[in-house]
C-alpha cells in the first residue's frame, strides 16, 4: 500500500445505476478512442503526445474508480503490448489513489464486528498509514497491548465490481458483434479471470489464510518476516495484522544511512521470490514497494498477500536444469520449464513464444530489464499475434508483473544488478539440501559439466550469426522488407488526398448546417457551424497547398 493525498469525491461512488455506469465508462473509451484517432488523423504520434494521452487516461482511470485503477495497474506491467510513455504514466497509479475518511472506516468497522470501535481496539489511530485502491491501513492497539496494523475496505466495493463486471459486459459483446476482429483476442475470458482475482483480493479471510500459508512456507528461511494475524479481529472486510514497521525497500539513502547492507537485501527479495515461484508454488504476484519492507536487522518484511497466485511447482532437479539452461541461453529448455509449470499454453506455432524467451535471455540474462529494449521486438510480436493470437495464462501475466516491478525495486538498490548473480544463494541451497542430495548434486555435476563444454565448444560470433540467420529463415522469423520508392511517393499522395476528401466532407457539413440553422432562424447556432465550417475550409486548403506541392515535387523527381 502507499501513500497518498485526499482527492475530491469521485463519481463512482455514488453511481449505483446500469445506465449512467455505462455511460461514464462509455464516455472516456469513446473520447479515448478519438483522440487516438485524430492523433493517427495528423500524425501526431510523438513521444510528447503519447505522453499527454497517458496522462489522461490515468487521470480518468481515477474518475471511474477501483476497477479501471486495478485495470491501469496491471496493463503498466505490459510493456511488450503498450509505448513506454503509457507504462510510466500507468505505473503512477499506485500513488495517486485517494484515501477515504477514517470516519467511513471506522464505521466498517463497528458493522464487521457490531460492536463500538472502543470496544474492540484500545487505540485506533485515525489518520490511515497508507491507502491503494482496495482499502487502506490504519494502526491500532489491542487491550492486550499488542501493536496491530488494521487493514479496512473501501467502502462499496463489492456492488461497484458487480456493476462494471455487467458493463463490460456489455461492452465486449458489443465489441464482438460489430467488430469480428475482437473475437479471436477472447476478451471474455480475460476480463473473466481479472474480475475472479479481484472479488478475492476484497475477501480479507483469504488473504489472511494466505498470509498464514506464506508464512509456513518461510518459517525456517532466514531474512523473510511475515506478520502474524489476529482471527478474532478480522472479516471479510477487515483484517488485523501484527504490526511491523519498517524502511521501504527501495528508499536506498535510509537503508545505507541505517548501515543496511543493499547487495544483501537484493539477493534475499530476489532469492525468496524464486522460492515462492519454482519451490512453493504459491507467490505474491503483486509485490510493490509499498507491499515490502526491510527491518534495522536487515530483514525482507512482507505485508499484502491478497494477490497471491499458484502454480505448478518444479522439481528441485528440474529447477537446477532451468537455471543452467538460462546460462547457456538454452530458449527450448526454458519453454519447456514455462509449459511444465503451466506458464504457456502449447500451440501448433510456438515460433512467437521461442522468439521472445529468445528475446528476453539475450538481452536480459546478465543485465537488468530496460523497457526501452522491448521496442525493438514489440512490432515483429505484433505482426506474429495478429496472424496466430496467443494469450498468455493469467499466471504468467502475474510473474511478468511481478518480474517488472522486482526489478525496478532491484535497480534502486543496484541499478547494475545481475539476476544470475543475486540467485546464486538459491541455487546453491538448491544443490546442498539435505533431501535427494545425491540425485541433486548429480544434476549439479551433469549440468555443470554440459555448461563447460558448451563455453568450449563456443563457435565464433561468425558462426554464431551464420546459425542465428539460418535458424530465422527456418523459422519464419526473419522478415524482409522491400522498399519501393515509387509506392512510397504514391501512398503519401494518396494519403494527403484522403485527407482533402475528410476536410472537404466536413467542411460541407458545417457549411450546410449554417445555412440551414440561418434559414431556420437560428442565428447562434448558424454562427458556431460557419465558425466550424471556416476552421475545417482552412484544414482542406492547407491539405490542397500540401497536395500541389508533393505533386510538383513528384513531376520534378521522374
Amino acid at each position: 500500500m502507499s501513500k497518498s493525498t485526499s482527492l475530491k469525491p469521485l463519481t463512482w461512488q455514488k453511481t449505483r445505476f446500469f445506465p449512467l455506469r455505462l455511460l461514464e465508462i462509455s464516455t472516456v473509451s469513446f473520447k479515448f478512442l478519438f483522440l487516438l484517432f485524430w492523433a493517427n488523423l495528423w500524425d501526431n504520434n510523438s513521444s510528447k503526445n503519447r505522453q499527454k494521452q497517458a496522462k489522461w487516461l490515468v487521470n480518468n482511470m481515477i474518475y471511474l474508480g477501483p476497477t479501471f485503477i486495478k485495470i491501469g495497474q496491471s496493463l503498466s506491467t505490459r510493456p511488450d503490448l503498450l509505448p513506454l510513455e503509457y507504462i510510466q504514466e500507468l505505473s503512477l497509479l499506485q500513488d495517486k489513489v485517494p484515501p477515504f475518511s477514517s470516519q467511513e472506516a471506522i464505521k466498517t468497522i463497528e458493522k464487521e464486528f457490531n460492536t463500538s470501535l472502543d470496544k474492540i481496539y484500545q487505540n485506533f489511530d485515525s489518520l490511515p498509514l497508507a491507502s491503494a485502491s482496495l482499502g487502506q491501513v490504519h494502526k491500532a492497539n489491542l487491550f492486550t497491548g499488542e501493536n496491530v496494523a488494521v487493514k479496512v475496505q473501501r467502502p462499496g466495493l463489492e456492488p461497484l465490481f458487480k456493476l462494471d463486471f455487467r458493463v463490460l459486459t456489455y461492452l465486449v459483446n458489443f465489441a464482438n458483434r460489430f467488430i469480428p476482429e475482437v473475437k479471436k483476442y477472447e476478451l471474455h475470458s480475460l476480463y473473466r479471470e481479472f474480475f475472479q482475482i479481484l472479488y478475492q483480493e476484497i475477501d480479507y479471510i483469504q488473504e489472511g489464510k494466505n498470509a498464514d500459508r506464506f508464512r509456513e512456507n518461510f518459517k525456517s528461511y532466514p531474512g523473510v518476516i511475515t506478520p502474524s494475524i489476529y482471527w478474532q479481529y478480522t472479516t471479510k472486510k477487515v483484517l488485523t495484522m501484527e504490526y511491523l514497521p519498517g524502511i521501504k525497500i527501495d528508499d536506498f539513502n535510509t537503508l545505507k544511512a541505517n548501515n543496511i547492507d543493499t547487495n544483501k537485501i537484493l539477493k534475499i527479495g530476489i532469492c525468496s521470490y524464486l522460492k515462492q515461484l519454482l519451490q512453493d508454488g504459491f507467490f505474491q504476484s503483486d509485490p510493490h514497494p509499498g507491499n515490502m519492507a526491510v527491518t534495522l536487522k536487515g530483514e525482507i518484511i512482507f505485508y499484502d498477500f491478497g494477490t497471491m497466485t499458484e502454480v505448478q511447482s518444479l522439481a528441485k532437479d528440474q529447477m537446477i536444469t532451468t537455471f543452467f539452461a538460462v546460462l547457456r541461453k538454452d530458449t527450448e529448455t526454458v519453454v519447456e520449464s514455462l509449459t511444465c509449470m503451466g506458464l504457456i499454453t502449447p500451440m501448433s506455432d510456438m515460433t512467437p513464444v521461442r522468439r521472445l524467451v529468445a528475446f528476453l535471455l539475450e538481452k536480459f540474462r546478465d543485465k537488468p530489464v530496460d523497457i526501452k529494449e522491448f521496442d525493438q521486438i514489440s512490432s515483429e510480436l505484433y505482426q506474429m499475434f495478429e496472424q496466430q493470437p496467443f494469450r498468455l495464462p493469467p499466471q504468467m501475466t502475474f510473474i511478468v508483473k511481478s518480474v517488472t516491478t522486482l526489478d525496478g525495486i532491484a535497480r534502486s538498490l543496484d541499478p547494475q544488478y545481475n539476476l544470475l548473480a543475486a540467485a546464486g544463494p538459491f541455487v546453491k541451497s538448491l544443490a546442498f539440501s539435505s533431501n535427494g542430495k545425491g540425485n541433486l548434486l548429480t544434476t549439479l555435476a551433469k549440468q555443470t559439466k554440459d555448461l563447460i563444454q558448451f563455453q568450449l565448444a563456443k563457435p565464433s560470433k561468425t558462426e554464431l550469426l551464420i546459425r542465428d540467420l539460418e535458424a530465422k529463415i527456418t523459422t519464419g522469423e526473419l522478415q524482409f522488407t522491400v522498399r519501393s520508392v515509387e509506392s512510397d511517393r504514391t501512398l503519401k499522395t494518396i494519403h494527403l488526398a484522403l485527407k482533402c476528401l475528410v476536410n472537404t466532407c466536413l467542411f460541407g457539413f458545417n457549411l450546410i448546417a449554417a445555412i440551414l440553422f440561418l434559414m431556420a432562424h437560428y442565428p447562434n447556432w448558424a454562427i458556431v457551424f460557419f465558425c466550424l465550417a471556416t476552421f475545417w475550409f482552412y484544414l482542406l486548403l492547407k491539405s490542397l497547398i500540401k497536395l500541389n506541392i508533393k505533386e510538383k515535387l513528384d513531376q520534378l523527381a521522374q
